[in-house]
């Protein structure tokens, strides 16, 4: 009896769950790997940072996408190298062999020179980040409140977030609107007006990705909130409590929210010539650069191209194109038929920054407003996975329309910054 390819893919990302799903009923073996039991939706982790929504509502088991799909099975691990001659992967479970391997790792933050002081910064990449940023928020409101009357109290309320791109913004505005509408009903007795919220972009824009009309609108919606926008500002340095700035300027806080940038996650164990940029390198198929039947696609993959010279934007529509058409190619190769080239379909970028203020960016066609935040959240409640998640984040999102209000402000499991 001969047996099916066996194809292991790494990663349950949109890349990584795009491509398994596409092999359903197809005449091969899937494999899926990843270190988590569960898809998270990571375009509204700064939903559950700010109190807006529960972790479940966003995550789906991995396991319950794939109950249907007979020839998938996934395993969950931790992937350390990968042999190329072999045709093995190293995990934490033991080493599993394949025909086609797919890399769909995605991207990790960026620390840039902030590297040494890391652990001082919360990052916003995980569901648990998200959690420990939301607790860590809150302890230090608590914090604020025993000793309003002792000590000097901005540093614990004020917040600073580095980065001016989506996820910069978007949890700019979400803290703004925490600040204004329910931490005082929440804390009646603190002087919120000590709580400022500074983002720092490097930039002389926000949202560079995005048209100029977007990124004009986004600072007029951020400083209507009452965020305090420096635009050109590289930071500096950050020993824990006071924020340094390119300029000499500085700011006092207990909480830097890093979100200035990613870089890609490969696998060890790549051709060093498949590397470049922290990316691997791959053909208009998504091959590997220096390999046989390993695929690269989504964040870690580079495809550089006349027209893209700098390689595909780190977008999930990018992985999700890539893992149907790889999907079909990789078929195509079993078959001994040649493979399709990719070309990506730029469908558009949106960004929300609160309650009806939102920046749509489509091909050919730019708005902003009321009708950009409900077709933002249209386009993200039919994107997340499972119907109780759709029905459970509308829900949440309409009561918060209707009262103004976001009530989950629990700690769970009180956070400690680890000391450098």
């Amino acid at each position: 009896m001969q047996t099916k390819p066996k194809i292991v893919i790494v990663g349950a990302g949109f890349g990584g769950i795009t491509i398994a799903k596409a092999f359903k009923n197809k005449p091969v073996e899937v494999l899926l790997i990843d270190q988590h039991n569960y898809h998270n939706f990571q375009p509204l982790m700064y939903q559950i940072a700010t109190g807006g929504l529960e972790p479940d509502s966003i995550a789906y088991p991995v396991r319950r996408i794939f109950r249907n799909h007979k020839n998938i099975s996934f395993r969950m691990a931790k992937v350390d190298k990968v042999g190329v001659d072999s045709k093995i992967l190293h995990t934490s479970i033991g080493n599993i062999t394949f025909d086609f391997l797919v890399i769909a790792t995605g991207s990790t933050n960026n620390f840039f020179n902030f590297e040494p002081v890391k652990d001082k910064l919360l990052t916003l990449k995980s569901i648990p980040d998200a959690l420990n940023m939301r607790s860590y928020i809150y302890q230090n409101l608590e914090k604020a409140m025993a000793h309003q009357n002792e000590q000097a109290i901005d540093a614990l309320m004020n917040v600073a977030i580095v980065g001016g791109g989506p996820a910069g913004i978007e949890l700019a505005g979400a803290l703004a609107e925490m600040k204004h509408f329910v931490l005082p009903k929440d804390f009646p007795e603190l002087d919120l007006s000590k709580m400022q919220i500074n983002l720092y972009e490097a930039a002389d824009k926000l949202l560079s990705a995005m048209s100029e009309a977007s990124s004009t609108k986004s600072l007029e919606y951020l400083m209507e909130l009452g965020v305090n926008v420096h635009l050109s500002a590289k930071v500096e340095a950050y020993d824990g409590k006071i924020l340094t700035l390119a300029d000499g300027t500085s700011f006092a806080t207990d909480t830097v929210i890093w979100t200035a940038g990613v870089k890609a996650a490969p696998i060890d164990g790549l051709p060093a010539d498949a590397i470049a940029g922290g990316r691997i390198l791959v053909d208009t198929f998504n091959q590997v650069k220096s390999t046989q039947n390993i695929f690269a696609i989504g964040d870690v993959a580079s495809c550089v191209s006349a027209e893209n010279p700098k390689g595909l934007p780190m977008l999930a529509p990018v992985a999700q194109q890539q893992g149907k058409l790889l999907s079909n190619n990789i078929i195509k190769l079993i078959n001994q038929e040649p493979m399709a080239p990719f070309k990506y379909k730029n469908k558009g970028v949106m960004a929300t920054i609160g309650r009806k203020r939102a920046v749509v960016d489509l091909p050919k066609w730019q708005f902003q407003g009321t009708f950009a935040w409900m077709v933002w959240m249209f386009v993200h409640i039919m994107s997340l996975v499972g119907f109780r998640n759709k029905i459970m984040a509308f829900y949440d999102w309409m009561a918060n329309y209707l009262t103004y209000d976001k009530p989950l402000g629990l700690i769970i499991r009180p956070y400690k910054r680890k000391e450098s």
